[in-house]
């Protein structure tokens, strides 16, 4: 089992172009368990985790409504904003500056073949993350990501995740808001659950920024804890 992982940061970069490039990084996967299943080889398969910012972009899930999509074409324009409908789970959500998104392309077969396992795990890094910056991330039954103050009037999420998986290889991830532009939110009803607020790290540490390149640093970190993974450049 192979429990080295690629680490890629993109910057910033355009979702499609993004979407593109995580669907090449999962074929080579794919066709390589194909191959070891059809000729009985044992080729190891390799790991990848990009970071990315995107531009201000909206994307639904495959079981989303469209309708939790405010703007029109002309609105989407008038904002700079772009819109997908896309291959993973979950509903409506919002990309842009600020935001550092995190789609680890995995071959599960290296780690453990569990999908909610996986997506637990997605969700301690986080919450290991935001302990760091002295805040309680917490899980919402039944509302996959991480939110804070659960199960108050105040709860307000900081973190979305959907992924995709197929013979156990995933893409997408989750979009935790670091240094968001609150604002663009309004424009959606955030994965579809109506009456929950949505919030950034930098508001709750009442500062202008966020050091991302540190906050980087400590998602890896907890990653390779929680894998057991080790990476490379």
């Amino acid at each position: 089992m192979n429990k080295t992982i690629s680490l890629q940061d993109l910057g910033l970069k355009d979702y499609k172009q993004t979407w593109d490039y995580q669907e090449q990084l999962f074929k080579t996967i794919v066709d390589v368990k194909i191959k070891n299943r059809r000729e009985d080889t044992h080729i190891e398969t390799n790991n990848y985790f990009l970071f990315v910012e995107h531009p201000h972009v909206y994307t639904l899930g495959k079981s989303g409504d469209m309708s939790n999509l405010l703007l029109n074409e002309k609105q989407l324009n008038e904002k700079g904003a772009t819109f997908y409908k896309i291959n993973r789970g979950g509903d409506i959500t919002y990309h842009g500056p600020g935001q550092i998104v995190g789609y680890p392309i995995l071959d599960l077969d290296n780690f453990f073949t569990d999908i909610h396992k996986y997506l637990r795990f997605l969700e301690e890094i986080i919450i290991l993350t935001l302990a760091d910056y002295g805040l309680k991330g917490e899980r919402s039954d039944g509302e996959t990501g991480v939110w804070l103050d659960v199960g108050t009037p105040f709860a307000r999420k900081i973190c979305a995740m959907g992924v995709r998986a197929s013979r156990w290889v995933t893409m997408h991830g989750f979009a935790l808001n670091v240094n968001a532009n609150l604002g663009y939110f309004d424009n959606i009803i955030p994965c579809g659950i109506r009456g929950k607020a949505v919030t950034s790290l930098h508001v709750e540490l009442g500062l202008e920024k966020v050091d991302e390149t540190e906050l980087k640093e400590k998602l890896i970190k907890y990653f390779s804890e929680l894998f057991e993974a080790e990476f490379f450049e």
